[in-house]
């Protein structure tokens, strides 16, 4: 019982992370990878760009990671080892959402405040 209900929850949390909603970028992803940069924005405005794809990536590739071991929680009685080829195929997904990303930062969507 307390494996299942830690693993809704991580479910539930990689849910809110992962890509995988249309609403979960605007309202959590970019957000937490804005205040992710900001610092080092203020540093170097040139570091915005790099770190705001960055926490992007680590939004994202959290929210599938936790997705994962959620589920595999919640339906398996045995633990299953998250694999090089799930991670990679996070991480592909990842790069196509941060292009996305990229290209509100360059079109000035999304701008560094100061």
């Amino acid at each position: 019982m307390k494996k299942k209900i830690k693993g809704g929850i991580h479910a539930t949390i990689g849910f809110i992370l992962s890509p995988l909603s249309w609403w979960n970028d605007l309202l959590v992803n970019i957000p937490l990878a804005y205040i992710f940069a900001l610092p080092f924005g203020l540093i170097s405005e040139k570091l915005f760009l790099p770190m705001i794809i960055l926490g992007y990536w680590i939004t994202n590739v959290i929210g599938f990671m936790l997705m994962h071991h959620g589920v595999s929680d919640l339906v398996s009685k045995d633990t299953k080892k998250y694999t090089k080829k799930e991670l990679t195929k996070d991480i592909l997904i990842s790069v196509v959402y941060t292009i996305i990303v990229i290209l509100f930062v360059l079109s000035g969507f999304i701008k560094f405040p100061l």
